[in-house]
C-alpha cells in the first residue's frame, strides 16, 4: 500500500503588525523630560517671542497646548495618558521654576504645580480620548476646544489692552477649529454632537471665570 502524505500547508510567518510596544514606552518616558525643557525655557521664551505672541508664553493654554501635543505623540491610551498629563504640567511647572533660579529669580512652583495635579490628567486623558470616536471623542473635544475658547473669552475681556488681540483670536479661532475638526471626522450622532457642541460652551465659561480667580490668587 502506498504511503499517504500530508501536503505541506506551513504558512510563512506574518510580520508583527503589533504597536512597537519599546517605541511607545521610550516615548512615555521623553514625556516628562521634555515637559521639564519646555517649562525652563518658557522663561526665555517670555522675553524671546514677538510682542504679539508673547501671551503664548505667559497663558494656560500655552502649557496646556505642549502637553496635549507631547501625550498625542506618546500615543499613551487613558491611564498613562492621565499619568502623563499630571507629570507634564507638574513638570512645566518645575522646570520653569528652575529657569528663574537659573536667571538669578525666585518662582515658587507649588500653586500652580498643585493645580497642574488636578487639571493634568483631564487633559491627558482628554488627549486620548481624540483618538477615539463617539461621545469619548466628544468629551475630550469639549474639555480641549473648551480650555482654548475660555482663555481666548478671558484675554479678549480682561487682558487684551495690555497684550494686543492677536494671540486670543488665534487662540480662540483653532479652539473652534479642533471643535469644527472633531465634529467632522469623529463626533457623530445627535447626543455626541450636543456633548461636544455644548460642553465646548459649559467648560469655556467655567473656564474664563476660574482663571480669572487662580489669577487674582496666584
Amino acid at each position: 500500500m502506498p504511503e499517504t502524505t500530508t501536503p505541506d500547508v506551513t504558512r510563512a510567518p506574518q510580520p508583527d503588525l503589533r504597536p512597537d510596544h519599546r517605541t511607545r514606552r521610550v516615548r512615555v518616558a521623553v514625556v516628562p523630560l521634555a515637559s521639564a525643557l519646555l517649562g525652563a525655557l518658557t522663561l526665555t521664551a517670555q522675553g524671546a517671542l514677538p510682542d504679539a505672541a508673547v501671551p503664548f508664553a505667559n497663558s494656560a493654554a500655552g502649557w496646556t497646548l505642549l502637553t496635549v501635543l507631547l501625550v498625542l505623540w506618546s500615543r499613551a491610551r487613558s491611564w498613562t495618558a492621565a499619568v502623563l498629563g499630571a507629570a507634564s504640567f507638574v513638570l512645566l511647572v518645575l522646570g520653569y521654576s528652575a529657569g528663574a533660579h537659573l536667571h538669578g529669580l525666585f518662582y515658587d512652583p507649588t500653586f500652580f504645580g498643585t493645580i497642574g495635579l488636578v487639571a493634568g490628567p483631564v487633559v491627558g486623558v482628554a488627549t486620548a480620548w481624540l483618538r477615539e470616536h463617539g461621545r469619548r471623542a466628544a468629551l475630550a473635544t469639549a474639555v480641549l476646544a473648551g480650555i482654548g475658547l475660555g482663555e481666548a473669552v478671558y484675554g479678549l475681556t480682561f487682558v487684551v489692552e495690555s497684550t494686543g488681540a492677536a494671540y486670543w483670536v488665534v487662540l480662540g479661532a483653532g479652539a473652534l477649529a479642533l471643535l469644527a475638526g472633531m465634529l467632522a471626522r469623529r463626533v457623530r450622532g445627535a447626543v455626541p454632537v450636543l456633548v461636544a457642541t455644548l460642553g465646548t460652551a459649559v467648560v469655556a465659561g467655567a473656564f474664563a471665570v476660574a482663571y480669572r480667580v487662580v489669577g487674582s490668587i496666584g
